[in-house]
């Protein structure tokens, strides 16, 4: 298993890793309205609130995103006593997988990012706040939370904000805790000295950071590169991921330079997508993957979150429908994730067409596949194939199968005629692909009972119908199979 394929099945090891964060917690709030005409006291427009919402950012965001990864956060902070820090405190009870030790300091003013939102786009920014050092009480319980959480910890995650949590000290006492551990380190750093997070492993500055720490030009790959070396020479760091917006990342190491491209997509909003770099980053690394691997599923990831509003996370799933359409050809439309079929047959329903879905391995295509296909096809306007991938066909049919990978496959059914859509999926059934798509008739072949058909009760009670589709006799891959383990070798020419 090669490229997107062997990282998807990467994804798996994701789950209940444990990964300490320390640094600044910090209120995001969005306010969404409307601004349809200019204040009459003076040229500026007049923006009507319509709601509000508030999420986890800075620290916080990284463990939400490690959460929605089906990972273990620990979160190390410290918030003010007032109506921000409470809030972040509520928010961080409701991410039941994150164990925090977040301490309430009364000198200090909780960061508030408040953005206001108009038609899908951000028109300004206001923040509140007051940098303020930690206190060295509060460093030494944080200090000790770290040295018990890193026990069972996989790997370190800083987050630092310059909003003071992450003193130079506090720091340097974290990372200690962490070499000791021969655990890694991953650091989201800010500021023109980065000397204090000597001994992380990978370091992920921005481009604009990585040029203020190392007064060197970033224009250019081999600018970037030459930059990231200086710094991991200058500030004793395993690696640099520079992180680059539109043009992707580049991961830089002493011997070795990797320009991570990212596809070409919409960016929606780009708040908190430097908080899923770090935590993807680190999360591969605490399972084990190499620092290239994790970048590259961190890059995924990141193209996931700058499509959506707010401050957002990337879940395994997402990245794993990611990884799915980026090892597909170039050109092929037809393979798409559930989100974006989902979009398709709405906008096939507007037309007034009828919707037909089937599924299954399609392991070797064969004369039978085809002729269910066409029966089908024949009995709507459009077909959506739901296509188990590879882990999924494998518990369904045992070790050894597919024969073919979920790419191939997928690729060979996108090519017919009959198939408008591929989707894969992961689980053992289809049912809630099913209940997602909602088919007005769902397809079968007649080897199975009308009530052994998956999702039919649903579709019959919505209205749809369930087709047995007639079988083409002889054909099966399990009986292809058969054949070709009885065929005998070929005999070498002497």
């Amino acid at each position: 298993m090669t490229g997107p394929s062997r990282l998807a099945a990467e994804l798996a090891r994701f789950r209940n890793v444990r990964i300490l964060t320390a640094g600044d917690t910090m209120l995001d709030r969005y306010v969404y309205g409307e601004v349809e005409r200019i204040s009459p006291e003076g040229p500026v427009p007049v923006f009507s609130v319509t709601r509000e919402a508030s999420m986890l950012g800075g620290a916080g965001n990284v463990v939400r995103n490690l959460a929605a990864m089906e990972a273990r956060p620990v979160l190390l902070s410290a918030v003010g006593d007032d109506p921000e820090g409470q809030t972040i405190l509520d928010l961080l009870a409701r991410e039941t997988s994150v164990v925090s030790e977040v301490v309430v300091e009364c000198e200090r003013q909780t960061t508030l990012k408040s953005r206001f939102v108009a038609s899908g786009q951000q028109m300004f920014r206001a923040d509140r706040e007051t940098v303020q050092q930690l206190q060295p009480r509060t460093e030494e319980r944080l200090l000790a939370a770290c040295s018990a959480a890193m026990q069972t910890a996989s790997a370190m995650v800083l987050s630092d904000y310059a909003k003071g949590v992450l003193t130079p000290s506090f720091a340097r006492s974290l990372i200690e805790v962490a070499v000791r551990a021969d655990r890694p380190v991953v650091v989201d750093p800010k500021g023109h000295d980065l000397s204090h997070f000597r001994g992380a492993t990978v370091l992920t500055p921005n481009r604009r950071e990585l040029a203020d720490a190392t007064h060197c030009a970033v224009s250019t790959d081999e600018e970037i590169v030459e930059a990231a070396r200086r710094a991991i020479e200058a500030y004793g760091v395993g690696s640099i991921l520079v992180t680059r917006g539109r043009d992707g990342m580049t991961l830089v190491s002493r011997d070795d330079a990797h320009h991570l491209r990212t596809d070409a997509r919409e960016v929606f909003d780009v708040s908190g997508a430097g908080d899923t770099v770090t935590a993807v980053i680190a999360l591969g690394l605490g399972a084990g993957l190499t620092a290239l691997d994790a970048a590259r599923l961190a890059n995924v990831a990141a193209g996931i979150v700058v499509g959506k509003a707010g401050t957002a996370t990337a879940s395994i799933p997402e990245i794993d429908a990611a990884l799915h359409r980026a090892g597909l050809l170039a050109g092929t439309n037809k393979v798409v994730p559930l989100d974006r079929a989902l979009d398709r047959v709405r906008a096939w329903r507007a037309e007034g067409l009828r919707v037909g879905f089937t599924n299954g391995c399609f392991d070797l295509l064969h004369p039978g596949h085809v002729s269910l296909l066409a029966q089908a096809r024949a009995s709507v306007d459009r077909l959506i194939v739901g296509l188990n991938s590879d882990a999924s066909t494998r518990r369904l049919k045992g070790e050894g199968r597919p024969i073919q990978p979920e790419t191939a496959r997928a690729i060979v059914l996108s090519s017919l005629a009959t198939v408008d859509l591929v989707v894969i999926f992961t689980e053992d059934t289809p049912l809630a692909m099913i209940e997602a798509i909602r088919p007005d008739v769902l397809v079968k072949g007649a080897d199975y009972r009308l009530e052994e058909v998956v999702g039919g009760e649903f579709v019959l009670a919505n209205g749809g119908e369930v087709l047995l589709a007639e079988l083409s006799e002889g054909h099966s891959t399990s009986g292809t199979l058969e054949r070709i383990g009885r065929r005998p070798a070929a005999q070498e020419r002497p």
